[in-house]
């Protein structure tokens, strides 16, 4: 005879951790939110030390800021790629376990998360000490700039495998359902960070100054403590997961697992950075005024990233649960609400922004051509900043479902219909209006399909995920 529902619910909840059935059972808005405000605390202490450690090393002077500026965008593409794609697919895999009730199979993909952290840590080291000085001069690097890029980039990315280590393991936990240990451990490490590294750049009684590489031993201190924290609370069973015992021998299933959805993910993220560079090109057309107009602009859409990112870990994590346990209707709610929350909000952002651009563009600089560009990007591209936030916080919830096709389809059509679109308005003669016109569009491209997609059931339809197996008696 087959169990009544509610006995299938109840076997199935004696099987999850206390966290894990929170995640299934509570209000979805009011817990999104409530495990939103640390991610969100995170991304906020995170870009604030960012600017902290930028305006100690222009002390520096202006050889050493440019260098600094230049191994930048490096970083945040490695910081990108292991925090939320391939994070993403570790965060996705160990919250579809958990939500199945399959522990030990979580805690697989947790060991082998920290062992892709490793492997793409010395991946990242490998590449970019050899050729990073070629890539800086290639970026317009020479003289004092390249030697200041070369000594930041040779130390900060000599410690890549702290970096990845660190993103990966706080991926694992926030795949838990556990936002408030990584923000605490970001906070902590920003609260020693900020008086640290002005000792290591600029020295202190008998300690020298290790000028620009002083920034860099500083940020990978940050990230060595950081990653002793989550080493810590994993294998000593702080948490739902216990990691403390002998580790399972290499497999490929939870590699899959993590890389199938973090693969795809990578490709998402490099859309919008290849996008934001080729627009940077296009406003170079217009002179020095323009591309200073469009990239203290485009700042703000970039802000848009990390802050949806504090709404969609959790949302991923919920999405992922959801799944893991069948509960298919749950993770599409999920889905929608907080995408409905992330669009409102940007939304918001971005018509503020158009109907004040000074307001914003002012915190940067005063130079007319500079003020004019950049009031014309926000005027044109920040009322469709609210489809960013839409196609964000669903591509997100594509990771927790383990189903990123989509959204990687939504990223590239963006890219054409941006790139494409703006190549094709200078050659024509609409000038930089055009360019904005059609960065707008594809963000516009990118909301919609990831919504159509979701609505039209792809994460079901395509390849059905069955509820966990329970161990039934031969007469149930």
């Amino acid at each position: 005879m087959p169990l009544h529902p509610a006995c299938v619910e109840a076997r199935m909840t004696d099987r999850l951790d206390d966290r894990t059935r929170r995640l299934l059972r509570d209000p979805i808005g009011p817990t999104l939110v409530r495990l939103a405000v640390p991610t969100m605390l995170v991304m906020t202490v995170q870009a604030a030390v960012g600017l902290i450690e930028t305006a100690f090393v222009g002390r520096l002077g202006t050889d050493a800021l440019a260098g600094m500026a230049l191994v930048f965008p490096l970083l945040m593409v490695v910081q990108m790629i292991s925090a939320g794609a391939v994070g993403g697919g570790m965060l996705s895999a160990v919250a579809r376990a958990l939500g199945a009730g399959r522990r030990a199979e979580a805690e697989a993909v947790a060991w082998h998360a920290a062992l892709l952290g490793l492997g793409f840590g010395l991946l990242t080291t490998a590449l970019f000490l050899p050729f990073g000085p070629a890539l800086y001069a290639a970026m317009g690097a020479d003289g004092a700039v390249l030697a200041a890029a070369t000594a930041y980039g040779g130390v900060v990315f000599a410690g890549a495998v702290l970096i990845w280590l660190f993103n990966a393991l706080a991926a694992v936990i926030r795949g838990t359902g556990n936002m408030t240990l990584p923000a605490v451990v970001t906070c902590a490490g920003a609260v020693l960070l900020v008086p640290l590294s002005p000792v290591l750049i600029f020295g202190l009684g008998p300690l020298p100054g290790l000028g620009i590489i002083g920034g860099g031993v500083a940020v990978l201190a940050y990230y060595a403590a950081g990653t002793a924290v989550f080493i810590r609370h994993l294998w000593a069973g702080e948490g739902i997961l216990r990691l403390g015992r002998r580790p399972p021998a290499p497999a490929w299933g939870p590699t899959r697992e993590i890389l199938r959805v973090g693969a795809a993910s990578a490709l998402v993220s490099l859309t919008t950075n290849i996008t934001i560079a080729a627009a940077t090109a296009f406003a170079a057309s217009a002179g020095p005024a323009a591309v200073a107009g469009y990239g203290t602009g485009a700042r703000l859409e970039y802000l848009l990233v990390p802050l949806v990112f504090g709404l969609g870990a959790p949302i991923s994590a919920m999405v992922g649960t959801s799944i893991g346990a069948g509960e298919h209707a749950r993770a599409l709610r999920v889905a929608w609400t907080g995408a409905a929350i992330a669009a409102g909000i940007t939304e918001a952002i971005g018509l503020g922004a158009a109907l004040a651009p000074a307001a914003f563009l002012g915190l940067f600089g005063a130079e007319a051509g500079m003020l004019e560009t950049g009031g014309r990007y926000l005027r044109i591209v920040g009322p469709f900043y609210g489809f960013a936030g839409l196609g964000l916080a669903l591509y997100f919830a594509a990771q927790g479902a383990g189903r990123v096709g989509w959204p990687l389809v939504a990223g590239l059509t963006r890219l054409a219909v941006s790139v494409g679109g703006g190549w094709l308005a200078l050659r024509v003669g609409l000038g930089l209006d055009g360019v904005f016109l059609a960065l707008a569009l594809g963000l516009a491209a990118l909301g919609t399909i990831n919504a159509a997609a979701v609505a039209a059931g792809v994460w079901f339809r395509v390849r059905p995920v069955p509820a966990p197996a329970l161990a039934a008696g031969p007469g149930e």
